[in-house]
């Protein structure tokens, strides 16, 4: 049994999550008791509880400790993903607060489960042991299914939140069963005695094989999550039967949590086990960027689109893993960050072109956008370049960044299908902007977003430009965080 010490000093070091859980705390009970005129601030005090916890998280910087007898780790990678993880937050509640407002969907409880899940997704970055990293899993999960469903009388929402659940149970059964493989041969949770027993020299045969079988069942787990083949059966359905905002916090945020929850159990849990998971990674991200790039060439519905796309993505960000190195790693980490980036802006731009009883979730609705909106159709523009791979977008280099880790590794093949690949789904992206620019409109585009959005949206778009002419930089940070 584990020996749990508690050291009053250690709460510091928690900070950040005991003030978002105690923001989360006040919001319930100030939607409980205050009247209805006062209800609409439970956005502010969101936003608010958002960037308090992003500015205490941003102080821990620099700081490292493992605390809790080792079930909870504070380092520079945790603290810098909590600090993207509440920064896109902000930007994504922006978004969503306008969506929402105009169907109708306003409600609490949805600030309230986003809290919720972005707070699963901290413990989940700085878990050390199987149980923290499992116990922020589920928090950051249960939250996300109820999120999907809060648009209680749209059936396809209601679809999308039932087999994201079912699915999402059963992929946390088998993360479960191969953690409790791990946790059988190895005697202990934590991940520091995980690391110790993979890299004893005295390993068994046996042994080896039980690890390796639990090490199966860890990597489908974390699979699930970031929505790779052949586990992504749950991607397209969810992102276009779920709510537009929705769609965008999940197809975001969390795969930084994703990310985190592949780092510690594999590289710093299994890391003496690479090349077992490496070949693993290799067959996921292979089969992630042909089917997500060849499936999303016959799409309509742009949500659904996007979804493949997703997957696309997740294939290169596994092959940034699969490299074994540390700068293939840090490649990997700016991916996911700039894919993050250029996604609130896609969805961002959908969002804006909503109103009550449109949703402008299919490629025809941005017919003509170039006329009624040059403003919002150049920033779309920029996405779909970006995300295509054009330079000098973010999406250009971190695709660069990823090939010349996989070149550099003697992969040069993977690399060649992963180019091939990239240049197929460049159609898609182009369709979207051939329909903006080229095809007229049989009806009138109206862009009623309010101030915020407009800004907010018009900064996220000129991030997108800005980080890829000095992409270095954020390369090398990525990088320091190993």
């Amino acid at each position: 049994m584990m020996n749990f010490n508690f050291n009053v000093s250690e709460l510091i070091f928690i900070l950040p999550e005991l003030f978002l859980l105690s923001a989360i705390s006040f919001i319930l009970l100030f939607d409980l008791f205050v009247s209805e005129k006062y209800k609409k601030y439970s956005y502010h005090l969101s936003q608010l509880a958002l960037i308090i916890t992003g500015f205490l998280a941003f102080n821990l910087i620099g700081e490292s400790a493992t605390i809790f007898s080792g079930t909870f780790v504070l380092d520079n990678l945790g603290s810098t993903f909590k600090v993207f993880v509440l920064g896109f937050s902000v930007i994504a509640l922006v978004y969503s607060r306008q969506y929402l407002i105009v169907h109708e969907l306003l409600r609490n409880e949805y600030f309230i489960l986003a809290l919720m899940s972005i707070l699963g997704m901290m413990i989940m970055i700085s878990g050390h042991s199987l149980l923290t990293l499992y116990l922020g899993l589920e928090i950051m999960s249960l939250s996300l299914y109820a999120l999907i469903a809060t648009a209680r009388d749209r059936a396809f929402a209601i679809e999308a939140a039932l087999k994201y659940f079912v699915l999402g149970a059963i992929a946390s059964g088998l993360l479960l069963y191969g953690m409790s493989m791990i946790y059988g041969i190895t005697g202990g949770l934590d991940i520091a005695q995980i690391s110790n027993f993979a890299s004893s020299s005295t390993l068994e045969s046996q042994e080896t094989l039980i690890l390796n079988f639990g090490l199966v069942f860890l990597v489908i787990g974390v699979a699930f999550k970031l929505g790779a083949v052949p586990f992504h059966m749950w991607v397209p359905d969810v992102y276009q039967g779920s709510p537009t905002s929705v769609t965008m916090f999940l197809s975001t945020v969390p795969k930084i949590a994703a990310v985190a929850l592949l780092v510690r159990l594999l590289i710093d849990g299994l890391g003496n086990f690479q090349q077992y998971w490496a070949d693993l990674f290799m067959i996921l991200a292979v089969l992630s960027i042909a089917i997500g790039s060849l499936v999303a060439l016959t799409q309509v519905n742009i949500k659904r689109m996007l979804a493949y796309s997703t997957i696309s993505h997740v294939g290169f960000v596994l092959l940034g893993f699969m490299t074994g190195v540390l700068e293939g790693y840090g490649s990997a980490v700016f991916y996911v960050l700039a894919y993050i980036l250029m996604s609130l802006a896609a969805f961002g731009s959908i969002i804006a072109l909503n109103r009550n009883g449109f949703e402008a979730d299919q490629v025809s609705d941005f017919k003509g956008l170039s006329k009624h909106s040059p403003w919002f159709a150049l920033i779309m523009l920029v996405v779909m370049l970006s995300m295509a791979g054009v330079p000098p977008f973010i999406g250009f280099y971190s695709k660069l960044f990823i090939l010349q880790q996989v070149i550099s590794e003697g992969y040069v093949i993977l690399a060649v299908v992963a180019v091939i690949f990239a240049v197929i789904s460049a159609y898609y992206y182009l369709q979207v902007i051939k329909t903006m620019y080229f095809d007229e409109s049989d009806k009138e585009i109206i862009v009623s977003a309010p101030i915020d959005l407009k800004v907010v949206l018009s900064l996220n778009g000129i991030l997108i430009l800005i980080i890829g002419l000095m992409p270095s930089f954020w390369m090398n940070l990525s990088v320091s965080l190993f």
